[in-house]
């Protein structure tokens, strides 16, 4: 199974890079960037909510509903703009796989990324929903029908072999504690440099990110 950073790298994601792009006035190597870094903690956020049988409920719930069909109809949806159903949409699923971090996380990938948290939250609120359809669609193609299954196909477009590393550096983003200064409180538990500075913390924590999420 292809990972969901093979998919963005395809011809489709390349699309759906260039349209998001498009509709949220973002550059696209920017985009590409806030993009590569927040699908894997995106996807880690929804194994972990999956690991509970409401949570794996709920999930196969909106997997139905997202059934990929949205990524057919990919020139219409950003030819003539994003529409305020599908941003809504995206908004309510950023708030449900992320909750309390959503802020926080988009704050260490703009600091990443180099751009405005506000920014990020606007790419990932138009990119939700097409994630959501990539996913109902591998869903749909490798038969998974029940809410067990749900963490080895989150785990198969991880990518099964991913690094300890990585992965612990998905968890340690989610874990933060949402009190404003998740750069510092990453780097620190990441780095073991919680007392250093706000700006001294996000340099090394760049470090960080560049070396998990740089392309190969």
């Amino acid at each position: 199974m292809a990972g969901i950073l093979d998919l963005l790298n395809s011809d489709l994601g390349k699309t759906i890079v260039s349209g998001v792009a498009g509709s949220t006035g973002q550059d696209t190597d920017k985009t590409n960037s806030v993009l590569t870094m927040a699908l894997p903690v995106l996807m880690k956020a929804m194994q972990r909510n999956a690991s509970s049988s409401e949570g794996a409920e709920g999930l196969m719930s909106a997997l139905n509903k997202h059934d990929g069909g949205i990524l057919d109809n990919l020139g219409d949806l950003f030819n003539g703009g994003v529409n305020s159903d599908v941003l809504q949409d995206g908004s309510k699923i950023l708030g449900h796989v992320l909750g309390n971090k959503q802020q926080g996380v988009e704050q260490v990938i703009g600091q990443k990324a180099g751009i405005d948290a506000n920014a990020v939250a606007n790419i990932l609120k138009t990119a939700a929903p097409i994630l959501l359809g990539l996913l109902g669609k591998q869903k749909r193609e490798t038969n998974v029908n029940n809410a067990g299954d749900l963490g080895g196909l989150l785990g198969g477009l991880l990518g099964g072999n991913s690094n300890e590393r990585e992965q612990s550096f998905l968890e340690q983003i989610l874990d933060a504690d949402g009190d404003g200064s998740i750069v510092d409180d990453v780097a620190g538990m990441v780095l073991g440099n919680a007392s250093g500075s706000q700006q001294k913390s996000g340099g090394l924590l760049g470090g960080l990110l560049g070396g998990v999420f740089g392309k190969k």
